[in-house]
C-alpha cells in the first residue's frame, strides 16, 4: 500500500510538471540563498580572521603615530611640522624591563624618503628592524634569506625586499645581490618576502600600509646612516617628521597572557605618554576575538534572513497543495469509495509536498554550491566585461567558503518545511465525504 501510494504520489507530480517546478521554485531559491549568503559571509569572516591572526594572536602591537595638531598652515602652503613624537628609544629599553617574560621585543623604525633602483623611485617604506621580526609578524621569505645577527653587529648596508616593491623596482630581472638605493645609501638586497595577503585586508588597515611595500634594513643600520627626522616632498608640501622608533613588537609567552599584558602595556604608556595622543596599541588577540563575534553575529543575521525565504516557498506549497486539493475532490472522492483510508489520502498529498521539497532542496543545493564556486572567478571577470567593465575595480575581490552546515541545515529544513506545509493540505484531503466528493463536478 505504502509503495503503490508513493507512486500514485509521483505520479501526479508528474502529470503537472510545470506547476510542480514553479510549486518548488521557492524552496529552489531559498536554499540556493541560504548556501550563497553563508558562503560568502563565511569566506568574508575567514579572510578578516586571517589578516587578523597573520599579525599574530600572540603579539601587541605599539605603535607611533602623529598627534591630532599636527598639521598647520604657513606661507599659503600646508606644511605638516611635527616635533619629536612617538616611541622613543628609552621606552623600548623600559619596556624590556616591564615585560621580562616576553618571548620578544622588537623595534621597527621608518627611514629615509625614497626607495630607488636606477629611474625607478618609491615613496619609502624602509625600515630598521631585527631578525626577530619575521617570526614575530608571520613573514616568509621567498628567495635570498632574512636578516641575521651578524648585520646587525656589522651594521651591513643589506636590504630584503617586500615581494610588491621588488616587482615594482626590478620588473625584469631578479632583485637578489643587486643594489637598491634608500635616498643616496646604497644596500645590497640579500632576500625577498613572500607576498602578504594584508594588504587589503583588516589587518593592513590595523598596519596602516600594505606589507608587500616594506622594505628591511638593519636597525643598527638605520640608527647610524638616518636621522630620526624624515621629511618628505609631495605637491610642494613638506611633512617633517621626528621619530625614534615607529613599531614595537612585544610577544607575550601564551594567548593567555595576552589580555593581561595588553593592559600592563596600556598603563605603562599612559605613564610615558600622557593621554596617549603620539602612540597606540593593537592587540591581534581581542581583535580577532570581537571579529569572531561579530562574524557569528552575522551568520546568524545572514541565516535568519535567508530562512525567510524558506518560509515563503513552503507558503507556495501548501497554497498549491490546497488548491491541488480543490481540483481533486472528485478523485478523492472515487479513491475513498473504492476502500482507500483516511490514512492513505493524507499520505499521498503528504507524499507529494515532501518529494517536491525535497527535489527543491537537492536543485537549490546544486545552484548554491556552483554559485558559490563561480562568484570568485565571475568578480574577477567582471572588470573585463563588455560594455559594464568600466564599472567594476580590478582590485575587486570576493572571499567564498563552502563549509557542510549551511548545506545540511538547508536541506534539512526545506525538507521539514514540505512536511509542516503539507499536513493540513493532506488532512483536509483526507477529511473530504465520500458522498460529496462523488458529486463534485
Amino acid at each position: 500500500m505504502l509503495i503503490e501510494t508513493v507512486r500514485m504520489g509521483l505520479r501526479n507530480l508528474a502529470l503537472h510538471g510545470l506547476r510542480s517546478a514553479l510549486t518548488a521554485l521557492g524552496i529552489v531559491l531559498g536554499v540556493a540563498a541560504v548556501i550563497m549568503m553563508v558562503s560568502i559571509n563565511e569566506g568574508k569572516m575567514r579572510a578578516t580572521l586571517g589578516d587578523i591572526e597573520r599579525l599574530g594572536a600572540r603579539n601587541i602591537i605599539i605603535r607611533s603615530q602623529p598627534p591630532a595638531n599636527e598639521v598647520q598652515q604657513q606661507s599659503g602652503k600646508e606644511t605638516s611640522f611635527v616635533n619629536k613624537y612617538g616611541i622613543t628609544r628609552d621606552d623600548v629599553t623600559a619596556l624590556t624591563a616591564v615585560f621580562p617574560e616576553a618571548e620578544a621585543i622588537v623595534p621597527v623604525k621608518e627611514v629615509g624618503a625614497q626607495v630607488l633602483n636606477r629611474d625607478r623611485a618609491r615613496t619609502s617604506q624602509a625600515y630598521g628592524t631585527t631578525p626577530k621580526l619575521l617570526d614575530l609578524a608571520k613573514l616568509r621569505v621567498a628567495r635570498g634569506r632574512y636578516l641575521v645577527e651578524s648585520d646587525l653587529e656589522e651594521r651591513a648596508n643589506v636590504a630584503v625586499l617586500g615581494a610588491e616593491v621588488a616587482r615594482l623596482l626590478y620588473p625584469n630581472e631578479d632583485p637578489l645581490e643587486c643594489e637598491v638605493r634608500i635616498d643616496g645609501t646604497s644596500f645590497r638586497v640579500v632576500g625577498v618576502l613572500a607576498p602578504v595577503g594584508i594588504s587589503g585586508g583588516a589587518g593592513g588597515a590595523l598596519i596602516g600600509r600594505d606589507l608587500n611595500l616594506d622594505v628591511h634594513i638593519p636597525i643598527t643600520t638605520a640608527r647610524v646612516v638616518f636621522d630620526d627626522l624624515i621629511v618628505r616632498r609631495d605637491s610642494g608640501n613638506i611633512q617633517a617628521r621626528e621619530v625614534q622608533i615607529s613599531e614595537v613588537y612585544i610577544a607575550s609567552p601564551s594567548r593567555e597572557r595576552v589580555p593581561t599584558d595588553a593592559a600592563l602595556a596600556t598603563r605603562f604608556l599612559e605613564q610615558r605618554h600622557p593621554g596617549m595622543k603620539d602612540v597606540t596599541i593593537v592587540v591581534p588577540y581581542e581583535l580577532l576575538a570581537n571579529a569572531q563575534r561579530e562574524a557569528r553575529n552575522s551568520t546568524l543575521i545572514t541565516v535568519t534572513v535567508a530562512g525567510i525565504a524558506l518560509l515563503v516557498g513552503g507558503i507556495g506549497i501548501m497554497n498549491i497543495m490546497l488548491a491541488t486539493v480543490t481540483e481533486r475532490i472528485r478523485e478523492i472522492g472515487i479513491r475513498r469509495a473504492v476502500g482507500a483510508t483516511r490514512r492513505a489520502i493524507s499520505l499521498q498529498f503528504l507524499i507529494e509536498t515532501t518529494v517536491l521539497s525535497a527535489l527543491g532542496g537537492i536543485v537549490g543545493v546544486l545552484l548554491g554550491v556552483g554559485a558559490s564556486v563561480a562568484a570568485r572567478p565571475f568578480v574577477r571577470w567582471l572588470p573585463n566585461a563588455p560594455f559594464v567593465g568600466h564599472l567594476f575595480s580590478e582590485s575587486g575581490e570576493l572571499h567564498t567558503a563552502l563549509s557542510f552546515w549551511p548545506i545540511g541545515v538547508s536541506f534539512s529544513v526545506a525538507l521539514a518545511t514540505g512536511l509542516v506545509f503539507g499536513i493540513y493540505p493532506a488532512l483536509r484531503a483526507a477529511k473530504q465525504d465520500p458522498i460529496v466528493a462523488l458529486r463534485h463536478d
